[in-house]
């Protein structure tokens, strides 16, 4: 990999207007970085450290410099060892952006990135991208950072967070280059933006998916317009916009959407829309047609990933598509096969008395989509509903869902949902304060494969929701992440025992 000199990161800084001021003698600008980080216990000789993070303390830039850091790079508050070569910026976070895209030697000029953001299909729409795009590649296929999982050409592991640290993201773009691929997709998070872990990309297309209230915490966005002016900041950083016109806020969003030259917009809706569907039809359990009208085409389009909400999602990625010239065969084509590992899975027992649907709805504008799919396309089945919510973050999700699944469900099992800080029991009773205000009945089951067993078991002729974890394999309690069952799992071993007790006899 080609080393940069300190001047250059220097450089890279001043041209950003980011340094307040420095302390580096000419010999050190000269030498080279063959390392960075903002972890401690990562450094090594020739190390560039970076004095970031929530829970930084003043010792850890001690342990770099006793580990033979070059320098390091701070905030004004953190300039802690002033007779260490430093360089003091404004924004810390800015300047690890940037110095990770020009160590990594600027990964995201090699490559074609798609950009999806939104409160609701970032997943699906990257995997209906993804597919579409790898039926058009042939011999290659696209890279993809979703809160799934991240694939960059070498490996593919499951995602821990939507869109990774600045320093991680231009690492597994350098990946990607180095794989030999050329087209990435990647979900964008309001926390990426408001804390700029994609500041300094510039994407060739981005999608503005929808907006509703979410990640309202002390810890994120401290209420809906933090979050809402958070996802707009994405706007700045498209060359292409794909726009969904059925958004909420959607003329303020449209007033920003100024700043991007070329917009194409999407619509179930308004037939104005560049990209309009109609003759939207459920044809089975799983398959969904309907119609696209465009400047291009007017044809017919099959998904076999069921859910009628996901028209949105394909025609987001239809949109992307058409920005790219991609041909309407391979827009059919990778919309027919595609799958996303977890979102709106169907599992039905032998007896088709109960239907288990997971998925990995987990915020208001989800659970109002999935209900309102539900009832349309089952309505004589029950409906009860299996979920939790996450413990220190988004505590909105908790009345929202709350109510809406006792709006909803003939019964809500509530249990644990990456409790991390929190007592599994204590969430699960805040949520139940607004599942009864709603009127509907609750039973608190902590362990989750007991939760998703008991709730098929005893609700035959139901569809069993099962929501938030989709097929993740880990639960995070306390700081921990802990090996689980996924929820597909355990929706088949619940169903080889409801088999076993009620239609072998």
């Amino acid at each position: 990999m080609k080393t940069f000199k300190v001047k250059d990161y220097i450089e890279t800084l001043k041209k950003d207007d980011l340094i307040d001021n420095l302390k580096i003698d000419e010999e050190l600008l000269n030498k080279e970085v063959r390392n960075i980080t903002h972890n401690s216990k990562e450094v090594k000789d020739n190390t560039l450290y970076i004095c970031k993070g929530l829970k930084y303390k003043s010792e850890y830039l001690k342990e770099a410099i006793d580990k033979g850091a070059l320098l390091y790079v701070c905030e004004a508050k953190n300039l802690t060892e002033p007779d260490y070569p430093y360089i003091v910026v404004k924004d810390i976070r800015k300047a690890l952006a940037l110095i990770s895209i020009l160590y990594y030697n600027n990964p995201g000029d090699k490559l074609n990135i798609v950009g999806i953001t939104g409160t609701k299909g970032k997943s699906t729409t990257a995997y209906y991208v993804k597919s579409i795009m790898d039926n058009y590649l042939k011999n290659k296929d696209m890279a993809i950072v979703s809160s799934i999982d991240v694939y960059d050409g070498k490996t593919t592991k499951e995602a821990l967070i939507t869109s990774p640290e600045s320093i991680d993201l231009q690492k597994i773009m350098a990946n990607v280059v180095e794989a030999g691929l050329t087209d990435l997709v990647m979900e964008v998070s309001s926390q990426a933006l408001k804390l700029n872990r994609v500041y300094g990309l510039l994407y060739d297309v981005g999608v503005f998916l929808n907006i509703s209230p979410d990640h309202i915490s002390s810890i994120e966005h401290p209420d809906y317009d933090d979050y809402f002016y958070s996802k707009l900041k994405f706007f700045k950083q498209v060359k292409n916009l794909v726009l969904n016109l059925d958004t909420d806020r959607l003329d303020e969003v449209l007033e920003k959407a100024k700043e991007v030259l070329n917009v194409v917009t999407f619509s179930t809706k308004n037939k104005a829309a560049d990209i309009y569907a109609y003759d939207i039809k459920k044809i089975d359990y799983v398959t969904t047609s309907f119609k696209v009208r465009t400047s291009k085409f007017d044809k017919e389009f099959i998904l076999t990933m069921p859910g009628l909400f996901n028209v949105e999602n394909a025609l987001a990625a239809i949109g992307v598509s058409y920005v790219l010239n991609i041909p309407w065969e391979n827009m059919y084509e990778g919309l027919k096969i595609a799958r996303t590992s977890g979102r709106m899975e169907v599992h039905v027992t032998k007896d088709d008395k109960v239907m288990a649907i997971v998925d990995y709805a987990h915020n208001k504008l989800s659970f109002e989509k999935l209900y309102e799919s539900v009832k349309s396309e089952y309505p004589d089945k029950k409906i009860i509903t299996v979920f939790g919510c996450p413990g220190g973050k988004a505590y909105i999700r908790r009345h929202d869902l709350g109510i809406l699944s006792g709006l909803n469900s003939e019964v809500t099992y509530l249990t644990a949902e990456d409790p991390g800080p929190e007592d599994v029991t204590k969430i699960c009773e805040e949520i139940a304060k607004f599942v009864k205000e709603s009127g509907g009945a609750y039973k608190i089951v902590e362990d989750r494969e007991e939760a998703i067993k008991r709730a098929i078991l005893d609700n035959p002729n139901s569809v069993i929701l099962i929501t938030g974890k989709g097929n993740e394999t880990r639960q995070k309690y306390g700081s921990e992440y802990l090996p689980c069952k996924t929820d597909t799992e355990c929706v088949l071993e619940a169903f080889k025992e409801y088999e076993n007790i009620f239609i072998s006899n």
